[in-house]
């Protein structure tokens, strides 16, 4: 018998379910077991059920081809074949916010994707080296859900990881007024170019709903628990447009920020390439070593070179100059399904487990 924790994937057959399905390949806690999905995928093994639209660069793991593919609404079959469960489901909001919370009231922990639950007040919304303290929250949220082991915990919007980080580390600065524009990836939307081809040498200045989660989860992050609920912070103001561009994988962000305290440029990438939290200090197994690397080059980070770093679970910060209008201006990139999709979530999910939240039913 596998001493590994039994794990289920909600929306395992859409772009970010495969994703989390070839990094859990191999994964030395994890093992997926339970692959759950729409109604017309449910009875198809997952080879069958996923067909011709493998998305990801390495090939379908070998492992879970034969699993015969569940139907996701079936929340008390799926949850008995499991320890905790992924969830990546498409569905509606309201729909993704009742299917969550009827798996954790079967005492089965959810670690979502999902944009639903992110301000739902007492659902920790972490990234792992910068508030691993909210997961406290889970304890009021099982009070409310009558549960004593099932519960909810989400990850932050994509977009954000490739200055919320940068930001973090710069914390003792006071930076209080940023301007970032984000370029966003195809991926992101669950999109290859075969499947979106006008987005070939094409840019779209809008993504719907992208620019109030840029602006507004930051601030979520940066707060504190308090009354068993997580009261955002009041700043830094951001303000965001949020651009899709012709790049399969990879946000890039373009910021500027003011400072209250004046910091150097020495000091500003001091912080920024010493700065790690509660992953690296565990050395959780997706953790990457070092959280964010500077680059001097004037020509990066780009996407070709860059996006992959630490496997994908890095930032990569570089262009930090002082600036006319603001204080400082820098460019960044993060991975969008691997640490801002699919990767963070299953960091959260380590971290989860090493606090005793997530253990074996």
């Amino acid at each position: 018998m596998s001493e590994k924790l039994k794990v289920g994937v909600l929306g395992g057959t859409g772009m970010v379910g495969q994703r989390f399905i070839s990094l859990l390949e191999n994964h030395p806690w994890f093992e997926v077991t339970t692959i759950a999905a729409s109604p017309r995928s449910a009875g198809k093994t997952y080879e069958e059920a996923v067909g011709g639209r493998w998305k990801m660069d390495t090939p379908m793991p070998e492992r879970v081809k034969s699993i015969v593919v569940m139907n996701v609404n079936e929340v008390e079959q799926v949850s008995r074949q499991v320890d905790f469960v992924f969830s990546a489901v498409d569905m509606t909001k309201d729909e993704i916010k009742k299917i969550e919370e009827a798996y954790a009231k079967t005492e089965t922990p959810v670690v979502s994707n999902n944009s639903a639950h992110r301000w739902t007040p007492d659902v920790p919304m972490v990234v792992p080296e910068i508030n691993p303290e909210h997961m406290a929250v889970i304890e009021s949220q099982k009070k409310r859900l009558g549960t004593t082991r099932g519960f909810v915990a989400v990850k932050p919007n994509c977009s954000i990881q490739s200055y919320a980080p940068a930001l973090t580390a710069w914390k003792e600065f006071e930076p209080y007024e940023v301007v970032a524009t984000t370029y966003q990836a195809i991926s992101g939307a669950g999109k290859t170019f075969a499947d979106w081809p006008e987005m070939v040498g094409n840019i779209i200045p809008y993504i719907g709903g992208e620019e109030e989660k840029s602006e507004k989860e930051p601030l979520r992050i940066w707060g504190k628990v308090e009354d068993g609920v997580i009261k955002p912070a009041e700043g830094p103001v951001i303000t965001c447009q949020c651009i899709r561009v012709p790049v399969l994988n990879g946000h890039t962000a373009a910021v500027f920020v003011k400072f209250r305290k004046k910091p150097t440029k020495e000091e500003l990438i001091d912080r920024l390439v010493h700065f790690s939290g509660e992953p690296q200090r565990l050395q959780l197994p997706s953790a990457p070593k070092q959280f964010i690397q500077y680059l001097e080059e004037d020509n990066r980070p780009q996407v070709a070179l860059d996006v992959d770093y630490e496997k994908g679970m890095g930032i990569s910060v570089g262009r930090l100059r002082e600036d006319t209008v603001y204080d400082w201006k820098f460019v960044g990139l993060s991975h969008n399904t691997v640490r801002g999709a699919a990767g963070g979530a299953i960091l959260c999910a380590e971290l989860l487990k090493a606090q005793g939240y997530i253990t074996k039913k």
